[in-house]
């Protein structure tokens, strides 16, 4: 996500080019307005610092209130997991411009909160979130399974069921340890989040 702050001057000016060739905003992810279809959503803390991860009560409450807003704005939640710096949801909606927004007011309501908690206003707590649209069945499997073992990745738990902030335990239940190791074997991650959950 920070790639930019990596590039030389000439590498930079190389993506601006082309990012202007390719109409893409030129600092902004490209948002996709495509109807009802499943999205994998995720949003990190500015420079992921860990702020969500403050503690374990900021953490129940974000994560609370995240699956609240899905709730009410989402067909379906196929998967989550809130970590100290960032989160991953696997949702289905009809409007992912409209889920946005609400993401972003409650991105705004948490640093008004969270800053006023640490005394560090105008802090700027959230980076842009980024939604990519699901294309397949193995695609959302593999979606799936990358947010359950986010966790695990980034150090924080060793299995999945280890991490409160998060689905995985309630995905295992219902589809069963078996079912959840065959699904494994059968869409390995491999270099799922490459280049943008590093």
């Amino acid at each position: 996500m920070y790639r930019w702050r990596k590039m030389t001057d000439t590498e930079r000016a190389l993506e601006m080019k082309r990012r202007q060739l390719a109409r893409l905003p030129m600092h902004s992810p490209r948002h996709h307005d495509g109807g009802r279809r499943v999205y994998l959503v995720t949003a990190a803390c500015y420079e992921h610092q860990p702020i969500i991860g403050f503690s374990d009560q900021r953490m129940d409450g974000f994560s609370n209130s995240l699956r609240t807003l899905i709730a009410g704005n989402c067909e379906r939640l196929d998967a989550w997991a809130v970590l100290p710096n960032h989160y991953h949801v696997l949702v289905l909606t009809n409007d992912i411009l409209a889920f946005l927004r609400e993401l972003g007011r409650l991105h705004g309501r948490t640093s008004h909160a969270w800053n006023s908690e640490e005394n560090t206003r105008g802090r700027k707590v959230w980076f842009n979130a980024v939604e990519r649209p699901i294309q397949n069945d193995r695609h959302h499997i593999a979606a799936m399974q990358y947010i359950h073992h986010n966790p695990v990745k980034h150090g924080h738990a060793e299995k999945w069921t280890d991490w409160k902030w998060s689905g995985a335990a309630e995905y295992i239940e219902r589809i069963g340890r078996e079912e959840a190791e065959r699904r494994w074997r059968e869409c390995p991650l491999q270099f799922f989040g490459k280049g943008w959950d590093d």
